[in-house]
């Protein structure tokens, strides 16, 4: 026994130390000044094998008689170095740990993760989201906000990434998003959307979600008052550090609606796309959605048909079109959900610290697409809102996915109106990112058919044709069909768009529930069945009524509007060339170069007939392009105040890396080191001796060598120029606040301190401003009123607002007055009916007849007399029976209806 407890005291003074002690090798690097050939003669003269030199007098020796591992020193060579006189310096090698920082294949602690069958299940039928992990890209710097009913954000798996700067309540006008509890929890969709991002992986609860590295907030938006100004908020919340946005909703879905965002939540789309992210575009990620039972069509969803939001369907575990999902052409691509009866369906966070594995339907494909798009940022800060649907195109696989709609268009991708181009690749998409060049400039080309009233009589149809020659997009992204049409019942009619190339595009579908005479109002439907073909050539549209009887319909006129580039995208990001990034301000992504078209007049066509159809070829002249959009439009008023975003014409924040200013690569805030300062920099000014004056003006600019303009913000400009990204300018432009003077270090050759006067971009509600608020606006754009003091407010929505408080008094008035006639006429015949009853039933008083007898009054009882009464006296009556008699069934009670009972 006392054997065993000595060994294991050895064990624990010998053995534990083993794993904390250095390890020596047997190699050494030593500082011989005389080169190499000298330490060559070292190496040789002491037994050391020369392998070569490290940099400048230090070389690289082994020795073939030292161990290759060994806790102790070599002191019988170390004395011997130490001995030469020409060594200055050496040192025996100790073994360094180190490990690749990549995702370990360990299986995850997650309760739920063997259940997560969209994520692990491999062979190519899941989104290959775990070799973008084991690439350690997890979405870390990349900030995903949730615009639902609330973010449960003390949730243990979410609150770890909760990030406070992306999420907002505008339903109370606070900053807290948590949902409002009720009984059945019907505020839960946010939080399940939000835990398919952003779930916390390895923590032992619930599930993980795809980028669960990425910051993740939540905006309550849905649980209230849903209007054009709410949705505007949500949509431009902090895009200077919010990365994107994903929704899952849209307009009811009951195969009747046609309805899109209002005015102020366009002009947010725009505002995101074209400034969101510094410029380079935020990334809206939509779910098509849930009207498929309806037989809805989600091209009469404005969101998810609209150019600026990736639009996403759904799959079932088979790779089968679920019954929920809605076809359309603007669907680009599908992520996994929920299926039918013995299909699983998504496992995500729940309210009440909970974990659901019911999640279902588009709400829950639209949020992984969007975790997936966090990874691909990731890999690529640089990515444009465009670069992102470029990718997600190239990279959707339409394996393993079942419908019979599936076409190749004009380059050969496959495409599909259930599924649009496939399932996403994580994988694919993070390998492309890493390798992209963003794409060149989005180009506009607009083609005007001839008005027309084209009448199609009931079950038959009209082609209309257009010859296209646009110079300036050579290559298609997205294709709008813009038409207005009247019909008698708005569901017969189904509308086709084949490219020169012969891609069919259904443009919309029948919807038989759709009973709607409001036909389509320069409705723009949207493809991007088309995408890499080229624009030029003939395009038809076809419209068919397959109304009945008197279902007549009525095309009026029609456009397209093609969307697309110059040079070939596929050739540019192999590498042609690389571009300088998009500037703050610039409009990478919008309709920066017009090139409008419109169709001579025509000879009249015939009238269709049932069964028949009409072609109407056009031909097109090229006319003047319009006036191009201002670069500087912007989305409309907010009426609470919110914290601005981050301007990008500011001078970079004391523990702020240029390199991290410029290029805005992260988006989590910056945490200050310890107290110090270090600076690196040249003792004389460089510029000296090269022949370039440090003093000379940048052309244009106005800024004296402060490095300033070309796509580079100002640091600091003369006293008292303020600075810009343009340059240095006296006053600031509109748009543009000044800052208050923060002092800087004194100029090369200069002793003096400079103040930085810096232009801080307004609230884009504002024209100008005397603030980053959207309450210190001092003038606003046309379409605005200043009120209040400082808030611009749309006219067009003051004026329905004082339109609807003048409806409001009148109906007020209305119905008080309808009340009081209503009690007056209520009175009066109350006293009416008292006073007869007086008048006809009441006293003892009778009435003889003409005997003088006393005469019978009637007493609405039966009456019970004898065959022969006595002095015409009447009997007393019997009462006939009781109205709550014993024997009288008592009704059940009834419970109110539940939809628990179904």
């Amino acid at each position: 026994m006392t054997r065993i407890l000595l060994v294991a005291v050895a064990l624990i003074f010998f053995v534990g130390p083993i794993n904390s002690a250095e390890v020596y090798t047997d190699q050494f690097v030593v500082h011989v000044e005389g080169g190499a050939e000298l330490a060559r003669e070292l190496a040789n003269k002491h037994g050391f094998e020369y392998l070569g030199q490290v940099f400048g007098d230090h070389y690289h020796l082994r020795h073939k008689r030292i161990a290759k591992r060994s806790l102790q020193r070599s002191e019988e060579h170390h004395r011997s170095l130490e001995q030469e006189p020409s060594v200055r310096s050496f040192s025996q090698q100790t073994l360094k740990r180190r490990s690749k920082r990549e995702f370990r294949e360990t299986v995850l602690n997650d309760p739920r993760w063997s259940e997560m069958w969209y994520l692990n299940r491999g062979k190519s039928l899941d989104m290959n989201v775990q070799n973008v992990w084991k690439k350690n890209i997890t979405g870390r710097g990349v900030v995903v906000t949730i615009l639902d009913d609330g973010l449960e954000k003390d949730h243990p798996d979410l609150v770890e990434n909760y990030d406070p700067q992306a999420s907002w309540d505008m339903n109370n006008h606070d900053p807290d998003p948590q949902p409002r509890y009720d009984l059945v929890d019907s505020n839960r969709h946010g939080t399940r959307c939000a835990g398919e991002v952003a779930a916390v992986k390895n923590n032992s609860i619930c599930a993980v979600g795809v980028a669960f590295g990425a910051g993740i907030g939540g905006v309550r938006m849905l649980d209230g008052d849903v209007t054009d100004v709410v949705e505007a908020r949500s949509l431009a919340l902090n895009n200077q550090h919010i990365d994107v946005y994903s929704a899952s909703w849209g307009p009811d879905d009951d195969g009747k609606t046609v309805d899109g965002p209002g005015e102020l939540a366009t002009r947010a789309f725009r505002e995101g796309i074209e400034r969101g992210r510094g410029g380079l575009g935020s990334i809206f990620v939509w779910a098509s959605g849930n009207g498929g039972r309806e037989r809805d069509n989600c091209n009469c969803d404005g969101y998810t048909n609209a150019i600026w939001t990736l639009s996403i369907s759904s799959a079932t575990e088979n790779g089968l079109v679920p019954w929920y999902s809605e076809a359309c052409s603007s669907t680009l691509a599908t992520t996994y959900s929920s299926g039918s009866t013995g299909e699983r369906q998504i496992i995500t966070t729940d309210l009440h610290h909970g974990c659901t594995s019911t999640h279902t339907g588009t709400s829950a494909s639209a949020p992984l697409a969007a975790g997936i798009c966090a990874l691909a940022l990731e890999a690529n800060r640089r990515l444009t809102w465009r670069d992102m649907q470029h990718i997600v195109v190239r990279t959707a696989k339409p394996a393993n996915l079942h419908t019979s709609d599936w076409q190749k268009n004009g380059v050969g991708r496959n495409v599909s109106h259930s599924f649009g181009y496939g399932l996403m690749d994580a994988d694919a998409m993070v390998a492309l990112a890493k390798r992209w060049t963003t794409v060149p400039q989005q180009k506009t080309c607009m083609v005007r058919a001839q008005p027309l009233d084209k009448y199609i009589s009931p079950k038959s149809h009209v082609e209309l044709k257009l010859n296209v020659n646009c110079e300036n997009v050579r290559f298609l992204e997205h294709v709008q069909a813009k038409v207005t049409l009247s019909a008698t019942r708005r569901g017969d009619l189904h509308i086709y768009l084949t490219s020169p190339a012969g891609t069919r595009s259904t443009l919309l579908a029948q919807r038989p529930l759709d009973n709607s005479r409001s036909g389509f109002q320069a409705w723009p439907f949207m493809s991007v069945h088309t995408w890499g073909e080229s624009p030029n050539g003939r395009w038809k549209l076809e419209v068919h009524n397959d109304g009945r009887y008197f279902g007549k319909a009525t095309l009026k006129e029609w456009s397209l509007i093609l969307y697309g580039t110059s040079e070939d995208p596929d050739v540019w990001s192999a590498g042609a060339g690389a571009r300088p990034p998009p500037q703050y301000g610039d409009v990478p992504s919008g309709p920066h170069e017009e090139n409008e078209k419109e169709a001579p007049p025509t000879p009249a066509a015939p009238q269709t007939t049932r069964k028949t159809t009409t072609k109407a070829p056009t031909t097109l002249r090229p006319s003047p392009p319009p006036v191009p959009i201002s670069p500087t439009a912007k989305a409309f008023p907010v009426y609470r105040p919110m914290k601005p975003p981050p301007s990008l014409g500011r001078p970079p924040s004391d523990h702020e890396s240029l390199d991290n200013f410029i290029h805005s690569d992260s988006r989590r805030p910056v945490e200050s080191p310890q107290p110090g300062l270090s600076v690196h920099g040249t003792r004389e000014n460089p510029a000296r001796g090269t022949g370039v004056s440090s003093s000379k003006p940048i052309e244009g600019s106005g800024a004296a060598a402060h490095g300033c303009g070309t796509g580079r913000p100002c640091l600091e400009c003369p006293y008292p120029q303020y600075a810009t990204w343009s340059g240095c300018v006296d006053k600031c432009p509109d748009g543009t606040y000044p800052s208050p003077p923060s002092s800087s270090l004194p100029l090369a050759g200069s002793s003096e301190r400079t103040a930085t006067l810096t232009c801080e971009h307004c609230h884009y509600s504002c024209r100008a401003c005397r603030g980053p608020s959207d309450d210190q606006c001092m003038r606003c754009f046309g379409d605005a009123d200043l009120v209040d003091g400082g808030y611009c407010q749309s006219k067009v929505l003051l004026a329905r607002l004082n339109t609807a408080a003048v409806w409001y008094k009148a109906m007020t008035v209305a119905l008080m007055t309808l009340c009081v006639v209503i009690v007056s006429v209520a009175g009066l015949v109350l006293v009416t009916q008292t006073n007869c009853l007086a008048t006809c039933c009441g006293g003892p008083s009778s009435s003889r007849d003409a005997t003088g007898g006393r005469s019978a009054r009637y007493s609405g009882l039966p009456v019970h007399t004898s065959t022969f009464p006595e002095d015409g006296v009447i009997q007393a009556p019997v009462t006939p029976y009781h109205s709550k008699d014993s024997s009288t069934p008592k009704m059940p009670n009834v419970k109110p209806y539940r939809d628990d009972d179904i």
